[in-house]
């Protein structure tokens, strides 16, 4: 993130996501100010926040995969949280205090990776000799009374062959170790079995996940894992999977929890982006009736979710089972449909909360020929790179992309427009009947298949021609 400019991170959007270029330099603006931000001097820091946005668009046309897409490149803590999951407090549901939560558990995992990586190669050592432990047990050193070992001493002054024949027995076996060990690190004895005891503790939060222990205290949540006892059990397993499990424990001995935790937050409230979508769905149409006290039913839920959030978004302490989280600098970028309501149905507190709003434009025929033809994950490429396996080697024609792209274009025009998604089925259902086939087509030596608008027009024609079958399957 240091070295990437706006414009920088708006062309990385642009070899996955067409289009969009309002929605791609507003994010790429907010990430290069936290950025900014974090050169400040900490007195003027703590008043700089966070600029959220608001992205408004109908489905598919690509508000979840620009906020992904920006997490990956910045390599920011990143969670897509729906807000139509979460309920009032005093309701049966989820909290909105939980995203932040998972935004920290998620940072926790990244930094305990990180860290992972770096002490790898020692942990790795460390599980390959007890791996020769287990191969080879160490002799155990005898077990000597006082009276003989007075009475040994006595006879080595006399005789120092058993001296010797010791020694020589220990540097036979240290040789045969260390012979052992050589093999073990180049993988010659990875299908070789041994016995192995493992020692694993049940995670709280699995266990108790149907009381929802992440809703509980922390302190409560911390009590109950330091209850669950640690189960263990003897299997055998091969080597290469002895490696992989001792690997996870040496690591796990090697590595600072604390450290990890300070880090972890930091990286939470300093580089954090929660990705709040269907926001809409939380906003209250008719705001006239609602300030007048008007509505009810699920308006009430709503309102009470967005007063819940509302803290969360100005910057508040959220209390975790690793400590607290303060939320003041963590980038909101929510997004919605708004077909039945709008941003100004939101909480006039919330709506200022979230000063920069971009409109997305609905995709067209054109656009989902270039989303079909340039992005490097491009559903044709997919495609081509999945029958490749199978030994067959798909060819698209510039008319079969025309008449994809055409295709869920109209669909999308005479039914509900789910953007590029109905592309999707479309690329399907054009290859449905070669996937089923493509092993025997592989055996009889069909290797080579075009696509072309004959093709796609045969291998849809049956659906398009029945009105009401094609409304369920395109």
């Amino acid at each position: 993130m240091d070295n990437l400019t706006p414009r920088q991170i708006v062309t990385e959007l642009d070899r996955y996501i067409i289009g969009q270029s309002e929605a791609k330099r507003a994010v790429a603006i907010a990430i290069r100010n936290r950025w900014r931000r974090q050169q400040l001097e900490s007195e003027m820091a703590r008043e700089v926040s966070p600029k959220n946005i608001v992205m408004i668009g109908p489905t598919g046309v690509g508000k979840t995969e620009i906020a992904r897409r920006l997490a990956h490149l910045t390599g920011a803590p990143f969670i897509k949280i729906e807000a139509s999951k979460f309920t009032e407090v005093g309701y049966h549901g989820r909290d909105v205090e939980s995203m932040v939560r998972d935004l920290l558990d998620h940072a926790m995992s990244m930094v305990h990776s990180e860290q992972a990586d770096k002490v790898r190669e020692r942990a790795t050592d460390g599980a390959n000799d007890q791996i020769v432990d287990l191969l080879l047990p160490p002799t155990p050193a005898p077990t000597v009374s006082p009276v003989q070992s007075a009475l040994s001493a006595s006879s080595v002054a006399s005789d120092g062959k058993d001296h010797e024949e010791v020694d020589d027995a220990a540097e036979r076996q240290l040789r045969t170790r260390l012979k052992l060990r050589e093999q073990i690190a180049s993988g010659k004895l990875e299908e070789r079995e041994v016995e192995l005891t493992i020692t694993q503790k049940p995670q709280a939060h699995v266990m108790f996940a149907n009381m929802g222990i992440d809703q509980m205290d922390p302190d409560m949540a911390n009590m109950f894992e330091r209850m669950i006892p640690e189960q263990t059990t003897r299997r055998k397993v091969s080597v290469a999977e002895a490696r992989r499990i001792l690997i996870e424990e040496e690591t796990e001995k090697i590595l600072d929890r604390d450290k990890i935790t300070v880090e972890a937050i930091s990286r939470t409230e300093e580089s954090g982006i929660i990705f709040l979508d269907e926001i809409d769905k939380i906003a209250t149409p008719g705001s006239d009736d609602r300030q007048s006290g008007g509505g009810g039913g699920p308006d009430i839920s709503r309102q009470g979710v967005q007063r819940d959030l509302l803290p969360i978004v100005e910057g508040s302490a959220v209390n975790t089972r690793y400590g607290a989280v303060h939320t003041d600098h963590i980038l909101f970028v929510a997004a919605g449909a708004f077909h039945t309501t709008a941003v100004s149905d939101l909480m006039p507190e919330l709506q200022g909360r979230f000063p920069i709003r971009v409109e997305l434009s609905p995709l067209g025929k054109e656009d989902f020929v270039r989303i079909l033809t340039e992005p490097g994950n491009a559903l044709t490429r997919q495609q081509q790179a999945l029958l490749a396996v199978e030994g067959i080697d798909i060819k698209f024609e510039p008319s079969a992309i025309e008449a994809m792209a055409d295709l869920a274009a109209t669909a999308n025009a005479n039914m509900e427009n789910i953007g590029a998604r109905r592309l999707m089925t479309i690329v399907e259902k054009v290859f449905e009947q070669i996937n089923f086939d493509a092993p025997e087509m592989a055996g009889r030596g069909e290797k080579k298949i075009k696509v072309d608008q004959g093709f796609v027009c045969k291998q849809v024609e049956s659906i398009i021609d029945d009105k009401e079958l094609s409304k369920f399957v395109l």
